[in-house]
């Protein structure tokens, strides 16, 4: 292996690699986007499990094997495929630093076939002590400034490209990931455990209580708003965000590992309300 983290539990690379090689049968011979590839450990495992994988990344330059070809990519503009291209398209800590994911998550719909799965893997915004720490100064973790224009100009080389890769200054939550995928598309199918963050441990006896309370009164609170919109309806939408904000896996792990199932093409997508949305003349 290229990188030795794929052997490390403390790596959330060893767990991509524990999923797909739990995935080896069902994804033979079936076509994989790697992006952004990184040193490219991800796509040497799909290639040692048989899988037609192409990797991108917006510094190709950074890519080590020497068999297959890193081709530049920036996700937020467009990856150079056709549309309902790949059956599942792995987005490994990356979508922490892209600056427009709803944008993002629309190019992952447009690559991928319907029912295909998308897998993101991302520090975690969710887990109870970056909670603490963005309440005490915006930051990620308590040894870390808030982001900032020092610490997350992370890559850049105006003679190969103008792109900056900027570090995580878009850190993102579990309940606005599953807002962005199901804005374009995607359910959530399963959400997985990587590792324990102790500092959220040391908190979780002190703020669960109040977290499952507190959501419980939201929960039910809003069921009984909107009672033009049905129930069953609400029901499904509220009670998702419900189990997913006092699930203790989603509070204390350290990085959030998800898989998505793609629903439905984006121009199938539309959850406008016509009950709900105001049209401008009743706005201003």
């Amino acid at each position: 292996m290229i990188d030795k983290h794929v052997n490390n539990p403390k790596s959330p690379k060893f767990y991509i690699k524990k999923y797909l090689d739990s995935q080896k049968s069902e994804l033979k011979n079936k076509i994989v986007l790697d992006i952004p590839a990184g040193n490219g450990v991800t796509t040497e495992i799909l290639l040692e499990n048989g899988v037609k994988v192409e990797p991108f990344d917006l510094f190709p330059e950074y890519f080590m094997l020497k068999n297959i070809e890193c081709k530049r990519a920036d996700i937020v503009d467009k990856i150079p495929v056709v549309d309902n291209y790949a059956d599942m398209l792995i987005c490994q800590e990356g979508i922490e630093h892209l600056s427009d994911q709803l944008k993002t998550f629309k190019e992952f719909n447009r690559v991928i076939k319907t029912n295909g799965k998308l897998l993101i893997t991302t520090p975690s915004y969710s887990n109870l002590a970056s909670k603490f720490s963005y309440l005490l100064f915006e930051s990620e973790t308590s040894k870390q400034m808030p982001p900032n224009e020092i610490d997350d100009i992370w890559m850049s080389d105006k003679t190969v490209i103008n792109e900056i890769y900027h570090g995580h200054i878009f850190l993102i939550g579990l309940q606005k990931l599953r807002t962005l995928a199901k804005l374009t598309g995607f359910k959530i199918i399963e959400t997985r455990y990587i590792r324990l963050s102790k500092g959220s441990l040391v908190l979780f006896p002190f703020f669960y209580p109040l977290i499952f309370i507190s959501s419980y009164l939201r929960y039910f609170k809003n069921l009984s708003k909107h009672k033009e919109i049905p129930k069953s309806y609400k029901k499904d939408v509220y009670k998702e965000q419900l189990k997913l904000n006092i699930n203790p896996k989603n509070l204390l792990n350290k990085h959030i590992f998800v898989i998505f199932e793609k629903e439905k093409e984006l121009k199938n997508v539309d959850f406008r309300n016509e009950i709900m949305v105001k049209p401008f003349d009743k706005i201003m």
